[in-house]
């Protein structure tokens, strides 16, 4: 009897067993509790809410591993309640955005190589939600965009260049609980308490597709894009609160195209996507394990790769971008998962890594991945034009092409607009050399 076996390069992936030496510990969690997957992360660094007044943000480079020493570390903290939600901005890896209790959003501007002390004073506050702010997302292709959900059951777009608001997605009336885009940025979907995934046009906020009923369970719907394959991919529960997956072509959402049943648990499973490999991770709130699967266009759609499995409970999950991994080490994925320890918390560093004995650059592993430069900027994007992503090559050699900026987008890095609290500084001391200069001018008697 003959055995097929599918051939696929990423068939061997595994997960490096994490090492205490490169690990976090020690961080007290804000109490705060939502929808949020409770840690972000960039190629510089990773933050987490942390406990204390203003709703406080550890933002910690990765190269500052150990123990965290609360009291002593500078904190993001002007908020005037609990920090729900936050994101890092894709195109600038030293801004932050965050979402509060308080029914703000703020943006942040971090020093070039971390905190050196408190900063209450953001770069820019923006107001408009009714009640809390619980979900926070920058928008993946056009420059200066951030979406925001909130207990007003509504998500409204951002221009933070300019700090207004763009566009309100109405239609919602129960809690909001996932958020996300799809892979060009002019879809945007959300999973709603009352069991109906939306997906709006981007700029003008109306619906363009629905589906009510999409998983029949009372829990959390968690939602992800497939990239480019205009599907996408819904995790939630049945009726017998199994835990279940669904595949949709998001312009026919009458019926799934692919739905797997998981197992019999009760996490919250939250999606992440990698579109350059293709790979699905499922990570579980309060699991131990993060499953992967290796996603395809036709029948079965999915195939299931491997599993890694650890008897630490997670509270929440980030991957962080290509570009921030070991790419001559084999390195395809990087996940940091928070996780409970006792009173505290640790952050455990997952590396997900395809076995090859060469040691030269695997083009086949490594397509070209988004650069981290903006396809478009916000007033582009509103008027219609819509561009991929921006690519780059992951080759150290720079073989491949170098990341290019399209049409309109700025070939350099954002540049984050000061403070007020800065500008009045800046405006204080040159009003006082010139009141300096006129004083000595005067004592020559010119």
């Amino acid at each position: 009897m003959s055995h097929f076996i599918r051939a696929s390069k990423y068939r061997h992936i595994f997960v490096d067993q994490p090492k205490t030496e490169n690990s976090y510990t020690g961080f007290e969690l804000s109490t705060a509790t939502g929808e949020q997957s409770y840690i972000k992360g960039n190629t510089k660094f990773f933050a987490v809410a942390v406990r204390g007044g203003g709703g406080p943000l550890a933002v910690i480079p990765y190269a500052q591993t150990g123990r965290y020493k609360r009291g002593e570390q500078p904190l993001i903290s002007g908020h005037k309640g609990a920090v729900m939600d936050f994101d890092f901005n894709p195109f600038h890896e030293n801004l932050i955005g965050s979402a509060s209790d308080d029914s703000t959003i703020k943006v942040w501007g971090i020093p070039e190589g971390g905190l050196t002390e408190h900063i209450t004073e953001p770069l820019v506050d923006l107001h408009g939600h009714g009640r809390k702010v619980t979900l926070l997302k920058f928008h993946p292709t056009a420059q200066h965009i951030v979406s925001s959900a909130s207990g007003d059951f509504t998500v409204k777009l951002w221009d933070i260049e300019k700090a207004k608001d763009l566009v309100t997605f109405g239609g919602m009336s129960q809690l909001i609980q996932d958020l996300c885009w799809d892979h060009y940025g002019n879809l945007c979907a959300t999973s709603c308490k009352d069991k109906t995934v939306r997906i709006y046009d981007g700029r003008s906020g109306e619906v363009a597709f629905e589906k009510a009923n999409a998983h029949e369970g009372a829990k959390s719907v968690k939602m992800t894009f497939l990239g480019p394959k205009e599907k996408l991919l819904t995790v939630g529960f049945t009726r017998q609160s199994q835990r279940q997956m669904k595949i949709w072509d998001h312009r026919k959402m009458d019926k799934e195209i692919k739905k797997l049943d998981i197992d019999q648990a009760a996490g919250v499973l939250m999606p992440f996507y990698d579109p350059d490999t293709a790979i699905l991770y499922l990570a579980g709130k309060g699991d131990g394990n993060v499953r992967y699967y290796e996603m395809c266009d036709a029948e079965p759609f999915c195939f299931g790769l491997s599993e890694y499995r650890s008897t630490k409970a997670q509270k929440g999950v980030t991957f962080i971008p290509k570009r921030g991994l070991d790419i001559m080490g084999c390195e395809t994925a990087r996940a940091l998962k928070l996780a409970q320890s006792g009173q505290n918390s640790d952050i455990e560093v997952l590396r997900f890594i395809v076995p090859r004995k060469s040691e030269s650059f695997q083009e086949d592993l490594f397509p070209d991945t988004c650069s981290g430069m903006p396809s478009v900027n916000a007033d582009q994007w509103m008027a219609g034009e819509s561009k991929p992503p921006v690519l780059m090559t992951l080759d150290p050699s720079g073989a491949s092409h170098a990341p290019e900026a399209s049409a309109g987008a700025a070939a350099a890095p954002y540049v984050a607009p000061k403070s007020a609290a800065t500008l009045q500084k800046e405006l204080d001391a040159a009003n006082a050399k010139i009141a300096e200069l006129e004083a000595k001018l005067k004592a020559a008697g010119l």
